[in-house]
Order: C-alpha cells, then structure tokens, then sequence
C-alpha cells in the first residue's frame, strides 16, 4: 500500500517535510520552485532528472536544484520508502552563507543519509530546538560538502517568443489559450514554440501550466481554502481533476496537505 505523510518543519520556517513509501505510484515529470533533498531508505527509486535516468537505492541521497525537471517511481519489488526535505531557498542559503547550488542531483554519501535521517525524525517530533539544530547543521553540512556546482542556465532557444508565451500562462491559469493561439500569440509557429518552450523550461507548454495550477492550489490550501473551490480557482475541471494532478506532482491528495499544513500552522499559533 502506498502511505505519505507531508508537514511542515515545527521550528524552521519555509521548509516542508515528506515521508513515503510508494509500491505502484509514480510522480509525473516536474519541477519545485524549492531545493528538494531526500534520502532513500529501503528500496530504490528510478528519477529521471534532466536528460539523465538514475536508479538510486538505499543510501543514496538525492540532492535537487530548484526548477530541476524531474519524475521518480519505485524501481523495486517492495517500492521504496524515503524521506524529502524541501527547504525554500532563503533557507539554504542562510545556512550555507553563499548563494547554494548542489553540484551532482544524486551522490552516494554515508555520512549525508546519517544526518538527513536524524534531522527528518527530529521533525517529527515536538522539541523545536534539537530539529532545528539538526537541519541547519545538515543544510550546511551538505552546502559545503557537496554545493560548488555552477548554476546551468536552459537553453535560451526560442528567446522572446517562449518569455511571451510564459508570461501568457501565468495571466491566463484558468482560461488558457489553445497551441495554435498562444504560438499565434507569440508570432511563431506551433511546432517551433514547443520545442523551444521544452529546451528552455524542460516541459512542454501544457505541463509546464499544470504545474503553475498544482503550485497556486498549494498557496491556496495553505490559505484554508477548500479542495473543491481550490480545483475551480487554479483552472482544473472539478476537485478530482485537481487531486489527479496534484497527487502526481506532490505526492499527496490535496485533502491530506492541506489538514496537515493548515493544522499544524495553526497548532503553532496557540
């Protein structure tokens, strides 16, 4: 049975916890606006991360960029079981006193899983001071061990007509022009736009809007709002339409993110 539970970090602001074990699901291809560090624990996962497929077993830790296109599916019998930090980036770079930028996306690091695993637990629990500690130690820990790496900017192939085409899909969530209108738009053809839009953002048109929708219904959620007026607001057809997309891309059913968001936010308000 696949089981996930995702929270917010008790102590550090700007930071969200995952803990799973997936057996048949299967993250569609995405990208976090924050840092995504994990460690698998049992099992083994296969990402896809950019043009490059790895298969990452116990151990290994996965050290993501924001905006880093990628999808993961359990790769063994039993699925895989692991633990997720996502840390906004403000965050990790308070800890690491530079502007962060992990070198390689997956590292085989004994001593990293160690500290990422402690650090998880800690969070599951209510001393705020220990998991606290334990995560800026371990964002720092992991900036200077593995950080260095030189920021790759996307191809810039397409220009102008890719900006356009963007900043159309983020004024128009929810009514969104057709291909053959937004290529129109932008004053290039249908076929030309896609290619440029995958080269430049590593998705194509229509999955890069399912993903603006899936990040609005989160702020959304996080606001108190109701799955089902959420679903309507973002763009989605109905509130299955939008448990599909955001379960494929986040890892939960908006219900289950937003009791655990909207519950502990206001627990620590009391």
């Amino acid at each position: 049975m696949d089981e996930a539970h995702y929270w917010r970090h008790p102590a550090v602001p700007g930071v969200d916890l995952m803990r799973a074990h997936y057996v048949r699901h299967g993250f569609a291809r995405h990208a976090h606006d924050t840092f995504a560090i994990g460690t698998v624990r049992m099992g083994a996962e296969t990402m896809s991360i950019g043009a490059e497929t790895h298969r990452i077993g116990a151990g290994g830790v996965v050290l993501l960029n924001p905006e880093t296109v990628h999808d993961g599916h359990p790769a063994s019998r039993d699925g895989v079981r692991y633990r997720v930090f996502y840390p906004e980036v403000a965050v990790v770079a308070e800890a690491v006193g530079r502007h962060p930028w992990f070198a390689d996306p997956v590292v085989h690091d004994p001593a990293a899983a160690a500290a990422m695993l402690a650090a998880h637990r800690a969070a599951e629990s209510d001393d705020r001071l220990t998991s606290g500690t334990l995560l800026v130690e371990l964002l720092s820990f992991l900036g200077h061990r593995h950080g260095g790496g030189v920021r790759r900017t996307l191809a810039d192939s397409g220009g102008r007509a890719v900006a356009a085409a963007r900043e159309i899909l983020h004024e128009r969530l929810v009514d969104p022009p057709s291909l053959r209108e937004l290529a129109a738009a932008v004053g290039t053809g249908q076929y030309a736009l896609v290619r440029a839009f995958r080269a430049r953002h590593g998705l194509p048109p229509h999955a890069y809007l399912t993903q603006l929708r899936v990040r609005a219904a989160r702020a959304l959620l996080d606001a108190g709002v109701p799955p089902a007026q959420v679903a309507v607001a973002v763009g989605f057809t109905d509130q299955p339409h939008l448990g599909r997309h955001f379960r494929r891309a986040v890892g939960v059913a908006p219900g289950h993110y937003q009791r655990k968001n909207v519950q502990d936010r206001r627990g620590a308000a009391l």
